[in-house]
C-alpha cells in the first residue's frame, strides 16, 4: 500500500492498481484452473473493452483519488464484480489516469 500511495502522489495518478499480472504481482493458493480462468477473463475483457494501461480488470486491489470516485460511482450501472471493469472503462472515457 505505501508503494501505491507513493505512485499516486508522485505521478499524479487518479487510480493505482495492485496487479497480479505485472512484475512483483501474483496470487497465492490458486490452482492452475483458477489462474488460467483469471488470465483468460482478463485477456478477453481487455480485448473487448480496451481499458488502456490497466492490466488487471478483475482485480479489486486499487487506490482511488476521492474526487475520481465521486465522479465515477454515480455512473456505474453494473452489479457484482463487473463494476470493477466498468469503473476502469468509465475512468478511461473521462481521461483519468
Amino acid at each position: 500500500i505505501p508503494q501505491m500511495i507513493l505512485q499516486m502522489n508522485t505521478k499524479d495518478y487518479d487510480i493505482v492498481s495492485g496487479t497480479r499480472y505485472r512484475k512483483g504481482g501474483g496470487v497465492a493458493g490458486w490452482d492452475l484452473k483458477r489462474k488460467v480462468t483469471s488470465k483468460g477473463a482478463n485477456f478477453l475483457a481487455s480485448f473487448l473493452l480496451d481499458p488502456g494501461n490497466a492490466s488487471d480488470l478483475t482485480g479489486s486491489f486499487r487506490l482511488y483519488q476521492r474526487d475520481c470516485l465521486e465522479k465515477l460511482l454515480p455512473k456505474v450501472e453494473s452489479k457484482g464484480y463487473a463494476f470493477q471493469m466498468e469503473i476502469l472503462i468509465l475512468a478511461k472515457k473521462e481521461g483519468m489516469t
